[in-house]
């Protein structure tokens, strides 16, 4: 496996190599892991996620997943990186973490088997799909605010090339406590299935960003907070939780809601509402 990281060196981005616990640039500088500012490892035309895929996690909403998957768009401007800040706006509560993991696109992709997409996929990062659930009664479904506000789709740290998705464990902490405890073996469909099934009408960039689901355990975070997802095999993502600086406008727009399906999702289905129904197809 050959682990690829975009940091800033000398004031401007580079792709460097990880060996051991430093990174090398292609003219030979070396710098520590610890000592480097990290970027997002690819810059994608796009970043598609699916909405339910971990058997866990349809287990913990109580909903029957349907014969195919389905998707959500986050916007390429919520893009972070490792070590970056996940900001909670001022005026909301409901900021959840989503330890994933982030397939990466090596070259044009379109109408393809699903047995032959491995050999469109250059390799995997992990990524932390937050959600802003305060914003989950808006949007009509599509969770364009909830999933793609600004910083909230960190992936990093790396990229690495020549993993093999099959068997790994993907956990999620929060201030060193362990939140969410999955593994690629309980997807419903896997990662060239996923890639294949976009593609049928999507084409797909070098570059470009799959999602592919996560496992049980996903609740609300504070300012302050540190998250981590950890990967077998593609090392740890961390970010910071902080306050946004300025409050939601109040002069325009659907406001952050605390309703009950908006609760109850940031709870994770675990209800404290009498008669509340199972949130509706499209929750993750």
């Amino acid at each position: 496996m050959r682990d690829y990281r975009r940091i800033l060196l000398g004031g401007v981005a580079a792709t460097v190599e990880r060996e051991g616990e430093e990174l090398v640039a292609g003219d030979g500088r070396r710098l520590a892991i610890k000592d480097a500012i990290h970027l997002p490892p690819v810059l994608p035309s796009k970043i598609i996620c699916v909405h339910l895929n971990h058997i866990s996690r349809v287990r913990e909403f109580q909903i029957k997943l349907g014969d195919s998957p389905t998707y959500f768009h986050k916007p390429i401007s919520s893009l972070n990186s490792h070590q970056g800040e996940v900001v909670r706006p001022e005026g909301c509560q409901w900021l959840n973490y989503e330890g994933e993991i982030a397939i990466v696109i090596g070259k044009t992709c379109r109408n393809i088997a699903p047995s032959e997409a491995a050999t469109y996929i250059r390799g995997y990062s992990i990524a932390n799909d937050y959600g802003l659930h305060d914003f989950r009664d808006t949007d009509a479904g599509s969770m364009l605010r909830v999933k793609g506000s600004d910083t909230l789709c960190p992936m990093g740290p790396g990229l690495v090339e020549g993993w093999d998705f099959r068997h790994k464990y993907l956990r999620t902490y929060v201030n060193g406590v362990l939140k969410q405890d999955g593994n690629t073996d309980e997807m419903t469909w896997d990662m060239n299935y996923l890639v294949a099934d976009i593609a049928r009408t999507i084409t797909l960039e070098p570059g470009d960003v799959l999602l592919s689901g996560t496992p049980a355990g996903s609740r609300s975070v504070v300012p302050g907070d540190l998250v981590e997802v950890e990967v077998e095999g593609l090392g740890r993502l961390s970010n910071r939780i902080v306050a946004g600086p300025t409050p939601i406008r109040r002069d325009v727009g659907a406001q952050p809601s605390s309703s009950e399906e908006v609760v109850s999702t940031a709870k994770g289905g675990d209800w404290e509402f009498r008669g509340i129904r199972p949130p509706r197809r499209g929750s993750e």
